[in-house]
C-alpha cells in the first residue's frame, strides 16, 4: 500500500525532469537556428548597403558632370554679355566724345568771332575818342574866343555905362530885390489866405466825415430801474413782516424802493447807478428764489455786489475790443470798466468815451497821424470820472496822475491834461481828442446840466455825512429828501447819536442849497456772531 504513493511520485518526478531536458534541448536548438537566420539577414543587409553606396556614388558623378556643364554654359553667358556691354559703352564712349569735340570746336569758332567782333570794336572807340579829343580842342577855342569877346564888350558898356562891372551887379540885384519883396509879400498873404481855407475846409470836412461815419446813440440814464413781479402778492413777502424786509434791503443797497399801487412793478430810486443795479439783481433773483428774510437778502446782496464788479471788468474788456486798444494796464481796463455806472450831465460816460475814441481815431486816419494812439487817448480821456467820488481833485488831475501811475505814453497824458483846455494843445493827437469830445457832448439831448447838478447835490449830501468820525456808510435816498447813515456801534453810543444826527444837520443846512427838507436817519446797530462746530 505505501509503495503504490511513491512510485506515483517518482514517476512524476522522471516525467518533470524528462519535460525540462527536452525543453531545454530544443530551446538550445531554437537560439542556433535564430543565430543562423540573424547572420544570414545581416549579409544580405551588408550587400544592399554596398549596392547603394555604389549607385549613390555613381548618381553624384553624373550630377557632379551635369553641374560643371551648366556652370561652364553660364560663365560662357556671363563672359557674352560682359563682351556686348563693353563693346556697346565703348560705342557710346566713341560717340559722346565726338559730340563734345564737336561743341569744343563751335565753342572756339564762337570765342573767334567774339574776339574779331571786340577788336573792331576797339577800333571804333579809339576812332571815337580821337573824334573827341578833337571837338574838345575846337570847342575850347571857341570858349577863348567868347571870352575875348565877352571881355571886348564888358569894356564898352563899362565905358558906355559909366558903371564898373560889380556896380552893375549891385545896381540890378537892388532893382530885383524891391520888385521881388512886393511880389513875395503878395505871394505870401495869397499863399498864407489859401492856406487858412484849405485847413478850415479839411477841418470841417474831416470833423463832417467822422461824425458821418460814427452813428452812434445818445445815452441818457434815469435815477430809477422798475423791477416786473409775478404778481401783487410778491409785494407783501418783499415788505416783510413790519417791513423788515424792505428795511433790510435799502439798507444794504442804499436804494429807496418804491412800493405803490403799480400792478407787478417795484421802482428802485437812487442816483447811484451801482448801487441801483446791485438792488436790481438782488431783488430779481429773490423773487425768483422765493426765500425772502433778513439773512437770505444779506448773502444775495453780496452775491450781487460781486457781480456788479465782474460786469465792470467785463464791460472795460468789451470797451478795449470795441475801440480796438491794446496792451491797456488791467487796472485802468477795471476803471474803464466802471464809467458804465457813471454818468456825465446824463451822457453815459464809457459810451460817451468810446464815442470820443472812434471819432478821434477817424480823423486820425484822415490826417495821417497814429490812427491807435488817438483811439487809445480817446478812451482814456474821461478815465479821471471813474475816481472822483473817492480822490479829490478834477477828473481831468486825476486822470493824468493815473495814468501817469500804469506808465502810460506822454502824448496820452498831455491828450487828457488838454481836452478841456486846462492846457494848451501841444500835440495833433490833443487836439483831435478835444476836438472829439467836443462832437460827442454837443450831440442834441447829449447832456442835461440840471440832472448833473441833482446828482452832485446828493453826491454832497453823502460825503458830508460821511465826514463824521463814527460813520460806517451813508445813502441818500428819496431824491434827495431823505440820507440814511451807518454808524458803528463801538464809535458812537445812542445818546451820541442825537448829537450827531443835530451836527450833521446843522452843516447840511450851512453847505448846502436844497429844496424842502432832509430826514436824517442814523442807524445804530449790534450784531454777535459765532459757529457751532
Amino acid at each position: 500500500m505505501m509503495d503504490l504513493p511513491i512510485a506515483i511520485i517518482i514517476a512524476v518526478a522522471a516525467f518533470i525532469v524528462g519535460a525540462a531536458a527536452a525543453g531545454f534541448i530544443c530551446f538550445k536548438m531554437g537560439i542556433k537556428h535564430r543565430i543562423k537566420t540573424a547572420e544570414a539577414q545581416f549579409e544580405s543587409a551588408e550587400k544592399e548597403s554596398a549596392r547603394i553606396i555604389e549607385e549613390a556614388n555613381t548618381k553624384a558623378e553624373d550630377r557632379k558632370k551635369a553641374a560643371l556643364v551648366e556652370a561652364k554654359d553660364e560663365i560662357y553667358k556671363m563672359r557674352s554679355e560682359a563682351e556686348k556691354e563693353i563693346q556697346r559703352l565703348k560705342t557710346e564712349t566713341d560717340r559722346e566724345l565726338k559730340e563734345r569735340r564737336g561743341e569744343l570746336s563751335r565753342s572756339e569758332r564762337r570765342l573767334q568771332q567774339k574776339e574779331e567782333n571786340l577788336d573792331k570794336k576797339t577800333d571804333k572807340m579809339e576812332r571815337l575818342e580821337e573824334q573827341l579829343h578833337q571837338k574838345h580842342k575846337k570847342a575850347d577855342e571857341k570858349i577863348a574866343e567868347a571870352e575875348q569877346l565877352k571881355a571886348s564888350q564888358m569894356d564898352i558898356l563899362e565905358r558906355i555905362s559909366g558903371f564898373t562891372t560889380e556896380q552893375a551887379k549891385e545896381h540890378l540885384l537892388s532893382l530885383m530885390d524891391s520888385e521881388l519883396s512886393h511880389e513875395k509879400a503878395v505871394k505870401i498873404a495869397a499863399y498864407e489866405q489859401k492856406l487858412k481855407d484849405e485847413e478850415d475846409e479839411l477841418a470841417r470836412k474831416n470833423i463832417s466825415l467822422a461824425i458821418s461815419r460814427l452813428a452812434a446813440d445818445t445815452v441818457s440814464e434815469t435815477a430809477v430801474s422798475v423791477v416786473a413781479i409775478p404778481n401783487d402778492e410778491m409785494k407783501g413777502r418783499i415788505i416783510g413782516r413790519e417791513g423788515r424786509n424792505i428795511r433790510a434791503l435799502e439798507t444794504l443797497t442804499g436804494v429807496d424802493l418804491i412800493i405803490d399801487d403799480t400792478p407787478e412793478a417795484i421802482t428802485l430810486s437812487s442816483f447811484d447807478q451801482v448801487r441801483r443795479e446791485i438792488a436790481r439783481i438782488s431783488l430779481e433773483r429773490l423773487i425768483q428764489d422765493g426765500r425772502i428774510h433778513p439773512a437770505r437778502i444779506e448773502e444775495t446782496v453780496e452775491k450781487a455786489r460781486k457781480e456788479v464788479e465782474q460786469r465792470i471788468r467785463q464791460e472795460g474788456e468789451r470797451a478795449v475790443m470795441e475801440t480796438n486798444v491794446n496792451g491797456l494796464n488791467h487796472e485802468l481796463v477795471r476803471l474803464i470798466g466802471r464809467l458804465k455806472y457813471r454818468t456825465s450831465y446824463r451822457q453815459n460816460v464809457l459810451s460817451h468815451s468810446i464815442e470820443v475814441a472812434h471819432l478821434a481815431g477817424i480823423m486820425a486816419s484822415e490826417l495821417g497821424v497814429d490812427e491807435a494812439l488817438a483811439r487809445r487817448a480817446g478812451l482814456l480821456h474821461d478815465i479821471g470820472k471813474a475816481l472822483d467820488h473817492e480822490i479829490e481833485g478834477s477828473h481831468v488831475q486825476i486822470g493824468v496822475d493815473v495814468c501817469r501811475k500804469y506808465k502810460e505814453s506822454p502824448e496820452v497824458i498831455h491828450a487828457i491834461e488838454a481836452h478841456h483846455g486846462d492846457v494848451e494843445c501841444r500835440t495833433v493827437i490833443a487836439a483831435l481828442v478835444q476836438a472829439a469830445d467836443a462832437i460827442s457832448a454837443a450831440r442834441p439831448a447829449a447832456r442835461s446840466e440840471n440832472y448833473e447838478n441833482y446828482i452832485k447835490r446828493l453826491e454832497k449830501l453823502e460825503e458830508i455825512c460821511c465826514s463824521y468820525n463814527g460813520v460806517e456808510k451813508s445813502y441818500a435816498i428819496q431824491a434827495g429828501r431823505e440820507v440814511r447813515i451807518m454808524i458803528k456801534p463801538e464809535a458812537v453810543s445812542d445818546d451820541g447819536m442825537k448829537v450827531l444826527a443835530r451836527d450833521i444837520a446843522k452843516r447840511i443846512e450851512s453847505e448846502m442849497d436844497y429844496p424842502g427838507q432832509i430826514k436824517i436817519n442814523l442807524i445804530r446797530e449790534s450784531r454777535a456772531v459765532d459757529y457751532a462746530k
